[in-house]
């Protein structure tokens, strides 16, 4: 059975000195879901302005669609019901 593990692509704008940002997260997200991903991209942007994070180039946050910067807690979740619905995300998901 051949089953590849999807790779999180986050795009960042590098003029508006949002690297670290997108570093960040990536941190976080290569921390929760080390089993679940192949890895993760990180896209300096041509585009003024961008932010988003997308699963496989599908889309999954896009900071100008939405007004704001994803939180990482809001991220991993929405990553985890992509790419793993059964995952406990721990402390972060209680209430």
């Amino acid at each position: 059975m051949n089953t590849q593990k999807p790779t999180i692509s986050i795009e960042y704008c590098p003029k508006c000195n949002w690297m670290l940002r997108a570093a960040y997260m990536a941190q976080e997200l290569l921390s929760t879901f080390t089993e679940d991903i192949h890895g993760i991209l990180l896209i300096p942007s041509e585009t003024a302005g961008k932010y988003t994070i997308s699963i496989d180039m599908l889309p999954l946050f896009d900071r100008k669609d939405r007004g704001r910067f994803p939180e990482v807690k809001e991220l991993k979740q929405l990553i985890r019901d992509h790419i793993n619905p059964d995952k406990d995300l721990g402390h972060s998901e209680r209430k």
